[in-house]
């Protein structure tokens, strides 16, 4: 990240050594060019066969945060993200709250690795295994490792991102040369994955967009490296708007393709899995073995991460005392490890794929509750944007009325309505949630009338 160079008078300082596309690179690696085809069946269904337009408005609602972010990341140069630019540029107790809303999206990225993982041995590997054996085994190494202090390094974060990008190259030739082989350039190139007047039904793809924005979830990390990199006024907002727009073309592009080798997901054996059958229709078992293999890889590498990450997360909020400091403060002299808390999150994981699992499709709940959290954050993101360069800032800044002030409610407004287009469920646990955290932090600030505690995102 940052290299220490000599000053002048001889005192350290920070050096800026990361360029834009080093910032578009680690978008890309956080995202993962392979985002959008976990989701391809379930999104499928729910909006009953148009992903690609789902994809396509989500990535509108993101390219308007993306620039959000990138701007404040410039005034707000530090970890933190939307918790950041909330506590700081609107108010500190609303800082708090996006981030306690952020804390459901960490807590929820091992659970929908456990979920889709199991999913896959369940029903493509080892169909005699019940789905809750799978769930626990998955959850049970995924706790191991993390407890053994295993920890996965860039390097091999690199060689699973070049074998996705070698699987999706791979599935766009196979696919291009499948379509044209069977039915021509007419079956390459039509509208009926944007546009299909015999199955568009509006509320469906608004009720599926809030699904399908788990896509472009993780973008906003590239604003936490705005301290590293040259020129972080210009770059980290140009970066956050290229990968957003790279993932929304690729990720595009894919389900497009998946759509018109398999137009009809009634059709489909296991709806999680779905992608798989289409990489065997265009390139056989070899494609389909490959693409099962990344999925899994991928997922297991993410819920390893995030496990860890939000183990971190509550060991900051138990040292700082926001939790209570034995049991989430705790940490193992051995490994240097929070136990307990992988613990906890292990139980959590496994508990919440087998209890979504009862409730209806555990994979898409998970993706919900995801997204509760995550549009909170952008909302505040948005709004924050607007009410410092349109209202707060008092320099001779010349104020432009598109940049700075509708562009960015139009962003609250368009995210506020995929929020609100999401699940039941998503939003009756994720307000509960959410009360939870109103509720402590009018305890712990007595009323409002002192700053909360900070939550420390910096490790996570």
């Amino acid at each position: 990240m940052s290299e220490i160079a000599s000053g002048s008078a001889g005192a350290p300082r920070l050096r800026r050594v990361l360029t834009l596309w080093d910032l578009v690179f680690y978008g890309i690696v956080l995202i993962q060019p392979i985002a959008p085809v976990p989701l391809f069946g379930v999104a499928q269904k729910l909006s009953n066969g148009h992903f690609v337009t789902t994809i396509l408005i989500a990535m509108f609602a993101m390219l308007i945060t993306a620039v959000s972010y990138g701007r404040m990341a410039a005034v707000y140069p530090s970890a933190g993200s939307a918790y950041t630019y909330v506590g700081k540029g609107l108010n500190p107790h609303l800082g708090f709250l996006v981030g306690w809303a952020m804390i459901l999206d960490y807590l929820m990225q091992p659970l929908i690795n456990t979920i889709w993982i199991a999913v896959a041995i369940h029903t493509r590997y080892i169909p005699g295994m019940p789905y809750a054996v799978a769930a626990l085994l998955v959850a049970g190494l995924m706790t191991l490792l993390n407890l053994r202090g295993v920890r996965s390094s860039a390097r091999s974060n690199k060689v699973l991102l070049a074998c996705m990008c070698v699987v999706i190259v791979a599935f766009i030739y196979l696919a291009i040369h499948y379509l044209l082989h069977a039915q021509g350039w007419h079956g390459l190139v039509s509208l009926q994955p944007v546009y299909d007047p015999k199955t568009f039904n509006s509320h469906r793809v608004w009720q599926a967009t809030s699904f399908a924005a788990l896509t472009y979830i993780g973008f906003d990390g590239v604003t936490t490296l705005s301290e590293d990199v040259a020129n972080p006024k210009r770059n980290v907002l140009l970066a956050t708007v290229l990968v957003c727009l790279f993932t929304g073309v690729v990720g595009g592009l894919e389900v497009y393709l998946g759509q018109r080798i398999w137009p009809n997901w009634h059709t489909f054996s296991n709806l999680e899995t779905a992608f798989m059958d289409v990489c065997r229709r265009v390139g056989g078992v070899p494609l389909f073995e490959a693409m099962g293999a990344i999925l899994i890889l991928a997922g297991f590498g993410s819920g390893l991460t995030g496990t860890l990450g939000v183990a971190r997360l509550l060991f900051g909020m138990g040292r700082d005392e926001v939790l209570p400091k034995k049991v989430f403060g705790y940490l193992s002299p051995k490994t240097n490890t929070p136990t307990y808390n992988v613990l906890i999150i292990g139980v959590l994981a496994y508990g919440g794929a087998i209890a979504l699992g009862f409730i209806g499709n555990a994979y898409e709940h998970a993706g919900e509750l995801i997204n509760f959290g995550a549009f909170l954050a952008f909302m505040g993101v948005n709004f924050s944007a607007f009410w410092h360069f349109t209202v707060a800032l008092r320099t001779r800044h010349k104020r432009r009325i598109l940049r700075d002030t509708f562009l960015p409610l139009f962003g609250f407004v368009f995210c506020a309505l995929i929020w609100w287009n999401l699940s039941i469920l998503a939003k009756i646990v994720g307000g509960v949630w959410f009360l939870i955290g109103v509720a402590y932090i009018v305890i712990a600030t007595r009323g409002f009338r002192i700053q909360p505690k900070m939550i420390d995102f910096s490790e996570s």
